[in-house]
């Protein structure tokens, strides 16, 4: 679990393989890029033959989805690439600044959406509900086959963004349907823009949580779910641990995470300590699914356990 690398300083890692889910996981964000570029395409000339500003919103928000899982497909393979000399974590961080850059180019769309919306309330146009229920209804089965291809969220980010967003595309299609059914019965042209905005709101809300999640990753907060009190609190519990302090744990990407901290020991020598370490890496392993760690041993108390006494304290 761990290796000993001086008397006082300990490092353990774990790598893991590529599994068959992963693989399959890449080949559906491939497969969804092509399909999805290819319906963008559709969908933005019968936005036009049909002059709805909702299709055409749907088709931008589409080719944002392509771009971003272009992003997402680039990050897929980078990410698995191992470490070297210079990126000595590796590449876990592509996929969340693939993410990172997702959320704001949906954002940005949004606004933009707003407006466009803002001026067609002003100023209705007809369209051509028809060629709209067609188009929407083939865009709900590719969006619904495209989330059930990736597998559910799952615990990667960049992949988690993409689904996300393309349920949001499956409800937005839902309500171009709804809509145009409307347009056809009541001749209410106002629907139209009103669910590009409704549209343009499904993709903030969607694209927020993105947004927060993978700027805490670059940030190197803390892993969402963990709290730091709560992995201090176990690591007293292993036997020979007396203390613990400095403790820092961040995020190397979305499923990969990392640990530092110092550890209070009775003096012992480096062989004899070499079993606590081995304990403390299990409990972070097993209990947090935290696997690289450095752990600093000390036999007396240095000036940070004050200050992390003091942080903790805080959390609670």
């Amino acid at each position: 679990m761990g290796d000993i690398h001086s008397p006082g300083h300990s490092h353990g890692h774990s790598h893991g393989g590529h599994s068959h889910s992963h693989e399959q996981r890449g080949t559906a964000l491939f497969a969804s890029l092509a399909l999805t570029a290819a319906f963008v395409i559709g969908e933005t000339v019968a936005g036009i033959r049909a002059n709805s500003l909702a299709l055409l919103t749907d088709a931008a928000h589409n080719f944002t989805d392509a771009f971003g899982l272009l992003l997402a497909g680039i990050a897929f393979v980078t990410q698995s690439r191992p470490a070297n000399h210079v990126k000595t974590y590796g590449y876990h961080r592509t996929g969340v600044l693939a993410a990172f850059i997702n959320a704001l180019l949906l954002v940005g769309f949004s606004l933009a959406v707003f407006y466009e919306s803002y001026q067609r309330i002003l100023h209705p146009q007809p369209v051509v509900e028809n060629l709209m229920i067609w188009v929407a209804s083939v865009g709900l089965v590719m969006n619904l086959v495209i989330a059930w291809g990736l597998g559910g969220h799952g615990d990667d980010i960049n992949v988690r963004a993409v689904w996300i967003h393309m349920l949001g595309d499956a409800a937005s299609c839902v309500a171009i349907i709804v809509g145009a059914v409307i347009i056809r019965y009541t001749g209410w042209l106002t629907v139209d823009p009103l669910l590009s905005i409704l549209i343009a709101g499904v993709i903030i809300w969607t694209a927020w949580d993105i947004f927060r999640d993978s700027l805490n990753i670059l940030l190197e907060g803390l892993p969402k779910g963990l709290k730091l009190a709560e992995v201090a609190r176990q690591v007293r519990t292993v036997e020979g641990v007396i203390d613990v302090h400095d403790l820092h744990i961040w995020s190397l990407g979305s499923e990969a995470h990392a640990l530092s901290c110092h550890v209070l020991i009775d003096d012992m020598p480096p062989s004899a300590s070499d079993s606590i370490l081995r304990r403390v890496n299990h409990v972070l392993a097993e209990s947090f699914d935290i696997h690289h760690t450095t752990i600093q041993f000390e036999h007396a108390r240095c000036a940070l356990a004050e200050e992390f006494c003091t942080v903790a304290k805080h959390q609670h």
